[in-house]
């Protein structure tokens, strides 16, 4: 149905009303009458349903009025006053019937146009903390190793071409993490889904970390949800981004995921950073993104806890925790 057919309800209705009102007091037959009262019916409900407010509720009233007068000028002279208004009372409640089924139509319409909208906010929403996440953790890694590159690259020269290489790994991976969200987009207009990276992608993930280590047990992978597995992942990027930015000289980052008493565990610890010239260097950059506020929501909707903060040995630990598959955490 076009928007060009939709429009022309309410002048369809108008004219339909003015037309059968001038009839039905020209004494046109009854039975003539009747039958476009059963026409204008369905008119009245596609207005309500259709038409633009102020149009639609010109024609509707219209509508109204014909549909409920029409036997009045067939009791003139035959009956009182007051009969002639319990008729048109009585023929007003099918016409007022059409127009609430119609406004409950526009009306159900309506919410679902804005659940609409409501659902690709949340997915912009999603998507732009999933830019962050994915991608701020590689820009994060360039910006380190570039600093790190500055400072020895007079001294050692191979050291500062292995930091360009890792600095080519992390700008790849940030394409890579531009390209699923580019994909995402193309999703909602209906393209092919894209996959989404899952903790099968852990060991690729802390490969390109300099001092991390991945303990990873497959049978506590497989017990993960979905959903607990993709936000595992992103604990995982967020955690070690955080590493970068706020503790670039930790010599050892251990992340590790294991079948513990509570659920499944993923803990992201690092050791105290080295007081130097790169780890002030990477501290400069604080704040901006979702951070473990919004990560602890993620965790939290996918079932699971989320606790951080400093370790024995001086450094940093987040450690979230994941309902079995088929078990809710108490």
């Amino acid at each position: 149905m076009t928007v060009n057919t939709r429009a022309l309800y309410a002048p369809l209705l108008t004219a339909g009303s003015l037309g059968g009102l001038l009839a039905a007091f020209l004494g046109v037959p009854a039975g003539w009458v009747l039958l476009w009262v059963g026409l204008l019916l369905p008119l009245l409900a596609l207005v309500a349903r259709f038409s633009p407010l102020r149009s639609g509720a010109v024609a509707a009233s219209l509508g109204v009025a014909a549909v409920a007068l029409w036997p009045v000028p067939l009791m003139w002279g035959k009956a009182s006053w007051l009969e002639a208004c319990g008729a048109a009372a009585f023929w007003a409640l099918p016409a007022l019937g059409a127009l609430v089924a119609g406004g409950h139509l526009r009306r159900q319409a309506s919410r679902m146009r804005q659940a609409v909208r409501d659902g690709r906010r949340d997915q912009q929403l999603e998507l732009a903390r999933d830019l962050h996440d994915f991608v701020a953790h590689d820009v994060s890694a360039i910006v380190v190793q570039a600093q790190a590159a500055r400072f020895v690259a007079d001294k050692d020269p191979e050291h500062a071409l292995r930091a360009l290489e890792r600095i080519e790994a992390a700008g790849l991976g940030a394409l890579a993490s531009m390209d699923r969200t580019v994909h995402a987009l193309r999703e909602a207009a209906g393209a092919q889904s894209a996959s989404v990276p899952g903790t099968s992608e852990l060991a690729v993930l802390v490969e390109r970390f300099e001092g991390g280590v991945l303990e990873a047990d497959p049978a506590a992978v497989r017990e993960l949800s979905r959903e607990a597995d993709t936000t595992a992942y992103r604990v995982a990027v967020e955690a070690l981004t955080n590493v970068r930015r706020h503790a670039p000289g930790a010599a050892v980052v251990r992340v590790r995921l294991h079948r513990a008493a509570e659920g499944i565990e993923l803990s992201v610890a690092n050791s105290a950073p080295a007081r130097g010239p790169s780890a002030l260097l990477g501290l400069r950059r604080r704040g901006g993104g979702t951070g473990l506020a919004g990560l602890r929501g993620r965790v939290e909707a996918a079932g699971g806890t989320l606790r951080a903060g400093a370790s024995a040995d001086g450094g940093w630990r987040v450690c979230a925790v994941f309902p079995a598959r088929g078990h809710s955490l108490g």
